[in-house]
């Protein structure tokens, strides 16, 4: 049975291709993911439309009706794009695609709109919908995509071994679309990614992580990184995660499986933010763990300065990854090393001098501090998770009282170098730095209060015990 979208198409762009195809006697399609989106009740904001012709003449003259300015075209890849009100609009000349083994950058020749259909990805992202006036929002679905769509299912046009080894990069893709859109991916696809996994080494680092924070980003990350785990990706390019998986036990004593509590925990943020680098931060927070593991004959398994450890190789990991090297990784980093210290003060009694700590290292970040630290919380215990959550809510008061009271957030101590100087009569010198150190330290410890008369006179204590002169003197 032919489906008929029309009623959905009616932006300008639109309009306006089907009036210049239709007078030029072209075949024009929209095609991939907006179809997709269109079906599925999705937004999007992208437009692709494919042209048995040029794509970049299609474009010009469609800029030119619609009062477009700027048109970007990429006439190597025989491409153009132009933003129009709120969209993206891409137009491309239909093509077929051979690859070599080496690369996954096909040689290109012109050809139909089956053959771009073949060359699609997936059966969902090779639908289709007429341009030309006589069939307008007319479905072309070759390969019943429109079927996968109801059956939520992935499956690759071709046979999947080809799709694949073409491009490998379609195996990140699959597992991102079934993560995006909770489809499940067919068994024969799924065995060929694992069959194909070690394809993966022609992708740039660059790539699969674009894929991969995609999964990351969607409200339930542990489905794609449990199909990465299954399917044999992840072990190409994320192997310190892979190590966190297993249960080790010895003499009776088991530790818990550190993939799984990584990926429930990774869960447990997403339901509080979409803050991409919080997330990467769940998902290192005990990357150092298999390093780190001990058995010890008293106490059991143990996982030492696993904060530590993990948070030195953030950057190692980063850079492989091509993730940034600036703020967003320092952030990553400091998560990583002070997880541990609010679960300890939950544990333990809680001194101002440990609050006061805490919130001068995390400064501004110990909110989010606080959001991992609580998505940790995890165990099969129902009566331990929640006596562990009100415990930490004693210690979120502990925390919200103590920098009203202190202040120490982002602190720098209320004397600066210059004014140590001044009054000594020195200049720039270890001495000044150790007087620094030692009256931030006596605020931290609560021996003197943060504001500047308390730490002035304690400034001069300390000149004294150090043999220093005021000027004055």
């Amino acid at each position: 049975m032919s489906k008929n979208l029309s009623q959905h198409l009616t932006h300008p762009v639109f309009k306006v291709a089907s009036e210049i195809v239709t007078e030029q006697g072209l075949e024009a399609y929209v095609i991939g993911g907006y179809v997709r989106d269109l079906l599925l009740e999705r937004p999007s904001k992208d437009i692709d439309i494919v042209v048995i012709g040029s794509g970049l003449d299609l474009a010009k003259v469609c800029a030119e009706k619609l009062r477009v300015k700027k048109v970007s075209l990429f006439e190597n890849f025989g491409t153009a794009q132009f933003i129009y009100k709120d969209l993206e609009v891409e137009f491309v000349g239909a093509r077929k695609e051979s690859y070599r083994s080496d690369s996954r950058k096909p040689i290109v020749e012109n050809g139909s709109l089956k053959d771009d259909q073949n060359r699609r990805d997936f059966t969902i992202n090779a639908l289709a919908l007429s341009l030309h006036k006589d069939n307008f929002g007319d479905l072309i679905d070759p390969f019943g995509g429109l079927k996968d769509l109801e059956d939520q299912i992935l499956r690759t046009p071709l046979d999947p071994d080809q799709t694949y080894s073409d491009d490998p990069l379609r195996m990140m893709r699959a597992i991102r679309f079934a993560t995006q859109l909770d489809f499940k991916i067919e068994h024969k696809s799924l065995v060929s990614i694992t069959k194909n996994a070690e394809r993966l080494s022609i992708i740039s680092n660059e790539r699969i992580t674009d894929e991969l924070n995609k999964i990351i980003l969607c409200p339930k990350p542990s489905r794609g990184f449990d199909l990465l785990f299954t399917t044999h990706l992840l072990h190409q390019f994320f192997p310190e995660m892979v190590a966190l998986y297993g249960v080790e036990t010895i003499n009776g004593k088991s530790h818990k499986d550190n993939f799984y509590h990584t990926l429930e925990v990774l869960d447990n943020i997403c339901e509080t933010t979409d803050n991409l680098w919080l997330r990467w931060a769940a998902i290192m927070h005990d990357i150092a763990k298999p390093p780190t593991k001990r058995f010890d004959t008293r106490v059991g398994w143990t996982f030492h300065g696993h904060e530590d450890l993990g948070a030195r190789m953030v950057p190692k990991i980063f850079k492989r990854l091509k993730l940034p090297q600036d703020a967003k990784m320092k952030y990553v980093e400091k998560l990583v090393r002070l997880h541990l210290r609010p679960i300890a003060l939950v544990k333990g009694f809680v001194t101002d001098s440990a609050v006061r700590r805490l919130l001068s290292e995390a400064e501004d970040d110990i909110d989010d501090l606080m959001l991992l630290c609580n998505a940790d919380i995890t165990s099969k215990n129902e009566y331990k998770v929640k006596k562990y959550k009100e415990n930490f809510d004693l210690v979120k008061q502990k925390l919200l009282s103590v920098e009203e009271k202190d202040r120490v957030r982002n602190f720098q101590p209320p004397v600066s170098g210059q004014m140590i100087m001044d009054t000594f009569g020195i200049g720039p010198s270890q001495e000044v730095g150790d007087i620094k150190a030692r009256i931030k330290e006596a605020i931290l410890e609560g021996e003197i209060e943060n504001e500047e008369q308390e730490a002035f006179a304690y400034m001069l204590k300390l000149g004294v015990e150090m043999g220093l002169e005021t000027k004055q003197q």
